[in-house]
């Protein structure tokens, strides 16, 4: 079974995170699962990351990256995991 994962880094959260969540929402259909980190220790980080387990087609994959990486202050890179 391949595993798809991509991983988002956002280096200014508070600025682009609408933008981000509306790719988001855009790709949703490919997105399996979301995990949000951001620094704790700061009551509101302006650094973030994002790890999303994907699914689907690659070329959809593809264009999530290619959408996020668009984005200035986002960097997404996909790694895949296979057997």
């Amino acid at each position: 079974m391949a595993c798809d994962i991509m991983v988002v880094r956002i280096s200014a959260r508070r600025e682009m995170s609408p933008e981000v969540q509306e790719v988001l929402s855009r790709f949703g259909c490919c997105i399996r699962v979301r995990l949000g980190l951001h620094d704790a220790s700061s009551a509101c980080s302006d650094e973030g990351l994002l790890v999303l387990q994907l699914s689907g087609e690659h070329s959809e994959m593809q264009g999530l990256e290619d959408a996020l990486n668009s984005l200035s202050s986002v960097k997404a890179k996909m790694v895949s995991l296979d057997d």
